[in-house]
């Protein structure tokens, strides 16, 4: 398919494929991006001319409809959850424009994220994808499509044994949403969300083996009229067990709008569960790169000998300043590099706000815990950031 935009328009190509009589074809986004109109060439050689396009660039999808007297002959889509790992797949396209082409392979993962797009699910195969099979079909040995080939990951561009397709099943549902209002409405939740990925630090929050840390609650979303806070533990949403911030994500985003969800949560290492209604993600929704501001000179501190740091108190006036919340605490305005702190991730400009579930309201009182505190054993410490709220383990390493 090519694209078009200006008097002087400079031509895409890529592939796509029909998905039902009426004239729907299915392909990437990035294929028809910028287009106002696309040219679409059949296997059979009819070309047609539409300007019925519409995308969803967080997954790379778009539809293109043409219309015809006759019924089209399309794929049916398949069920991508089914497919296993080693499962058989042929993947069709125009490679470097030579339409219609074939290539086999197989299934090599699931649930790839590669920070491509913003909803990143791809299953990977090794079947040859080139320059040219962009929104082309991957189908299993029924026939059916299970992917919409989309990347390769490759040094120079050409094919190396990976590549990775958007699944059936993602698809499917973006494709109804496309069809009945031309965009995607999105789920949001409204939170900032961290893996959490130390087993120790989890164990001591109550969590065994699942869960993704709430590290920050933004005002009026729908997690905070919820009642969910800064701290909790996310392990399940709407039935559905969650484990890292990218299955969050996915189910978020498929939940109907304006209807109340179960959510359960491990607050001080006990379960709690909350009903929360999804909202339509903003439309500027993403996420932000937010750096640890600077800390003035002239506050006074108090060293931390404990753990190779040095302290001084979040007054009122020094968190205005610094742009963080008004919450009491201890303030760490410098580690050592070879100390406790620094091997364990407590940083600075990192306030500490509990300590093995204590509150620390001061650099003193942080200074006086830790000098009592059981390094061998490990200090569950609490900590807030511009990032939000996170836990750091501040334990001596075994010699």
């Amino acid at each position: 398919m090519a694209g078009s935009r200006d008097e002087s328009p400079e031509l895409g190509f890529g592939s796509g494929f029909l998905v039902d009589p009426n004239g729907v074809i299915l392909t990437n986004y990035h294929v028809v991006e910028g287009a106002d109109q696309v040219i679409v060439e059949l296997k059979d050689g009819r070309k047609f001319t539409s300007k019925h396009i519409h995308g969803d660039p967080k997954t790379d999808l778009a539809i293109v409809r043409i219309e015809d007297a006759k019924p089209f002959a399309f794929l049916e889509l398949g069920d991508s959850a089914a497919m296993e790992i080693g499962d058989r797949v042929l993947a069709v396209g125009a490679p470097f424009g030579l339409t219609g082409s074939v290539t086999a392979g197989i299934i090599s993962a699931k649930g790839r994220n590669v920070n491509l797009n913003a909803y990143d699910d791809f299953l990977q195969t090794d079947a040859a994808i080139n320059p040219g099979n962009s929104g082309g079909p991957l189908v299993n040995m029924e026939g059916k499509v299970i992917g919409i080939t989309s990347a390769i990951k490759s040094r120079n561009g050409g094919f190396q044994g990976v590549g990775l397709a958007i699944p059936s099943d993602m698809a499917g549902n973006i494709m109804k949403q496309l069809l009945k209002d031309g965009v995607v409405r999105r789920g949001y939740l409204g939170v900032q969300i961290k893996d959490l990925t130390d087993k120790e630090i989890a164990a001591r929050l109550g969590v065994d083996g699942q869960g993704i840390l709430v590290t920050q609650v933004f005002d009026k979303g729908p997690a905070q009229k919820a009642g969910v806070q800064d701290g909790d533990v996310i392990t399940e949403l709407a039935g559905k067990p969650i484990r890292d911030s990218h299955e969050l994500q996915n189910v978020v985003a498929v939940l109907p709008l304006g209807k109340p969800a179960a959510l359960t949560v491990i607050r001080d290492a006990k379960p709690k569960n909350l009903s929360v209604t999804i909202a339509e993600q903003p439309a500027k929704y993403g996420n932000q790169r937010v750096s640890l501001p600077r800390i003035p000179k002239e506050a006074p501190t108090i060293p931390l000998d404990a753990i190779g740091a040095e302290a001084t108190d979040l007054t009122p006036e020094l968190a205005d300043k610094l742009g963080y919340k008004d919450a009491p605490g201890a303030l760490i305005t410098s580690v050592d590099p070879d100390g406790v702190a620094a091997d364990s991730g407590l940083g600075r400009g990192m306030v500490v706000l509990k300590a093995d579930k204590q509150p620390i309201k001061s650099a003193d009182d942080f200074n006086k815990y830790m000098a009592k505190a059981l390094l061998e054993k490990g200090v569950l410490v609490q900590t807030y950031s511009p990032q939000g709220v996170g836990y750091v383990l501040l334990k001596k390493p075994k010699t």
